[in-house]
């Protein structure tokens, strides 16, 4: 389960993620589950990031950087991952 706080910075702008990465270098981003139907996440920081069963549906990632991030069963249909980062990014589907 996606963890609110961090939800509530990334629903604020991807400046404001970005920003509080890097004030929490040490704090790994929980968004497992979240639903992020459509969101703008564009040049966002996800790197190591367990977003595993998102919704990320019709969502802009472009540019993101998902490094090592865990996006097994997480719903990318429809969605921008133009430019995104994906080394070393679990991108296994869930049975």
């Amino acid at each position: 389960m996606a963890n609110e706080d961090q939800l509530r910075i990334m629903g604020v702008s991807v400046e404001a993620w970005n920003t509080w990465r890097l004030e929490n270098p040490g704090v790994t981003p929980d968004l497992g589950g979240a639903d992020l139907f459509g969101a703008s996440l564009g040049g966002a920081d996800l790197r190591d990031g367990d977003l595993a069963g998102a919704d990320l549906r019709d969502g802009d990632l472009g540019s993101a950087d998902l490094r090592g991030a865990d996006l097994a069963g997480a719903d990318l249909r429809d969605g921008d991952l133009g430019g995104a980062d994906l080394r070393g990014a679990n991108l296994a589907a869930r049975i």
